[in-house]
């Protein structure tokens, strides 16, 4: 590693001694804060284009400007700088950088093939597990539907193994035909297992194959009077053709392709992926990158990077756009994913129909952000009007309490910028030391705790901070912002009004004895409005949340002779306080470290008011 540094960067000396080979440059600021990670074929060359020769685009300038030092990695190849590239970025996250916001992975179905009965499951994380996955779908929903589907084909058990394994007679799923009742045996496991062969095979895009095959079972079942079978054979096989009849589907494709294009309106950038697999489309997501630095072909490429070098890549990435590194790329990815991935800027047929596909989802997706902003824009705006701002605000706080009869409160806080909410900066507050259904105690506690961070500078500070509540609610956050000395800050309580209607909020303001009614048709109340929304939304969550978790626990707790280890194992075993509830003594007994003493007691405990 090499660098340099001074009070004004010599970019003279630093390019006379500068490496030709490849590696990984980081800009860095006053500051120490890294404003971009770039890598190179040759370092020097590269280097030389920030500091020699023509004039750079405007946000080009503005980061060399703010450069006291460049530190300077070399590399044995190409791929390597691009994959320390990509983990100094996501280390890093350079706001001059292409940025990535939805870091989520995607969905899986999972199949647990090793099982005697095996479970068809919506899944999320690392696939390290034994079985089978397909995917990755653009979203929970896509996912679901396909559960769905194939249990309605092929009544594949979805519940979770401790259920499954608890079962003394068939569960709902059974009786509204979605299910074949493996819990209970009313299936062989052979005859289960044929039927996760089929499920499969429609997953892997062998659709066509499959019906060939249930056709000839079907013909085989008429002939041996076995009518019934031969009646659902024939209705699996309408709903394999009515499932191919909607989909984009290649004649013999069995790849996993992914369609890629990106659309750029103005500062506005929109990628779409188009998800096919096994010939099959599963959907598509859109994603809003940042470009810092970067234009339109760099843009894509650091997309690329980004996002395949964090998951899995397919076979095939489809692009609208050619990119300078598309080998470098390449490479990386076929040595990560150990096969070929290839990744190709020119198609036709089908593959041209999905590359298209894909910019059209582009397309539709920056015409609907653009809309998105400007009404964004224009709810700011208003709400600089309606609390006499300077500027439209840039970062908005709301705080709201939840309980139940005072029991477990949570506070929480969200946050919303000028896109919208900013989620990673939410947070709950679980609320201790106060008298049950004091909110105004609980507000004060959430608050303290806020802005004492705030005040040591661990969190921005708002322009505006709303308190779902009234003059109360308002008197506690100004009198916890004046005891810590934070100025600057526009408070506004948001009380519903007579009847709780949307429309009719009142707001209360520091300093007024009158609430200020804003109209119905009011910009400044829209997003006033959706602000407090989203700040109830996630206080109600967190503390259902705790109040399930804490009477799952208390109720267990004050069975003598049942420790936190014990108490875990059955509900893992059950799969929750449910599951135990239900089970007899006989059952408890047989989970691990439950002798049929301690069964009774915890029989009798949880049943002492039946």
């Amino acid at each position: 590693m090499t660098g340099s540094s001074s009070a004004t960067f010599d970019s003279k000396l630093f390019l006379a001694n500068v490496s030709q080979r490849p590696g990984v440059y980081r800009m860095i600021g006053a500051d120490g804060e890294v404003l971009y990670v770039g890598k190179a074929r040759n370092l020097k060359n590269r280097l030389t284009t920030y500091f020699v020769g023509k004039a750079q685009a405007a946000k080009t300038m503005a980061m060399v400007s703010q450069v006291a030092n460049v530190e300077v990695t070399v590399t044995a190849s190409e791929t390597e700088a691009l994959l320390l590239e990509y983990n100094l970025i996501k280390r890093h996250r350079p706001r001059f950088n292409v940025t990535l916001r939805d870091d989520k992975s995607f969905p899986y179905l999972y199949v647990t093939t090793e099982q005697e009965y095996p479970r068809i499951s919506f899944y999320r994380g690392t696939r390290k597990l034994p079985g089978r996955f397909f995917g990755p779908y653009p979203n929970a929903r896509a996912t679901r539907e396909t559960i769905l589907l194939l249990q309605k084909l092929f009544l594949l058990r979805p519940c979770s193994d401790s259920f499954f394994a608890n079962r003394s007679r068939p569960c709902l799923q059974h009786q509204i035909k979605r299910c074949s009742g493996p819990c209970v045996r009313l299936i062989s496991p052979e005859q289960y297992g044929q039927d996760v062969n089929d499920a499969i095979k429609v997953l892997e895009g062998k659709g066509a194959e499959l019906v060939d095959d249930l056709a000839q079972r079907m013909e085989e079942a008429s002939q041996a009077l076995e009518f019934e079978k031969a009646a659902r054979l024939r209705d699996q096989i309408n709903g394999i053709k009515a499932i191919h009849s909607t989909q984009s589907v290649t004649r013999n494709a069995t790849e996993d392709i992914d369609a890629v294009a990106l659309v750029s309106h103005g500062s506005d950038h929109c990628v779409s992926i188009v998800f096919v697999r096994g010939g099959r489309n599963l959907g598509s997501s859109n994603f809003f990158p940042k470009p810092g630095i970067a234009e339109a072909g760099e843009l894509l490429s650091g997309f690329l990077a980004q996002y395949y070098l964090g998951r899995e890549a397919p076979g095939e990435i489809l692009i609208n756009e050619q990119i300078e590194d598309a080998d470098t790329l390449e490479q990386a990815l076929s040595e990560r994913m150990e096969r070929s991935v290839r990744i190709r800027p020119s198609v036709r047929g089908v593959r041209a129909r999905w590359l298209e596909m894909a910019r059209t989802n582009a397309e539709l997706g920056v015409k609907m952000r653009r809309a998105t902003e400007a009404t964004g824009v224009e709810q700011l705006q208003a709400m600089q009007e309606v609390f006499n701002l300077p500027n439209p605000p840039a970062r908005i706080e709301c705080f709201d309490i939840s309980h139940t009869m005072g029991e477990r409160t949570v506070a929480s806080c969200v946050v919303f910028g000028p896109e919208g909410p900013i989620k990673s900066d939410y947070r709950r507050f679980n609320i201790e030391g106060i008298a049950p259904g004091d909110d105004y105690g609980a507000m004060r506690q959430a608050l303290s705790r806020r802005y004492a961070r705030v005040k040591k500078g661990e969190a921005p500070t708002p322009d505006v901070l709303l308190i779902d509540g009234g003059p109360g609610q308002l008197a506690q956050a100004t009198e916890v912002l004046t005891e810590l000395e934070i100025n600057n800050v526009l408070i506004a309580g948001v009380a519903k009004g007579a009847d709780r209607r949307p429309g009719q909020e009142r707001l209360f303001l520091p300093g007024h004895e009158l609430p200020t009614v804003l109209p119905p048709d009011s910009p400044a109340l829209h997003l006033i409005q959706r602000v407090r929304d989203e700040a109830h939304r996630f206080a109600i969550t967190g503390h259902r949340a705790r109040r399930g978790k804490a009477r799952t626990q208390s109720v267990l707790e004050t069975v003598p002779g049942l420790g936190p280890r014990k108490r875990r194992e059955l509900l893992r075993q059950f799969g929750g306080l449910q599951g135990v509830t239900r089970a007899g003594i006989d059952d408890l007994a047989k989970v691990h470290g439950i002798s049929r003493k301690l069964a009774q007691s915890i029989y009798d405990t949880l049943h002492a008011n039946g």
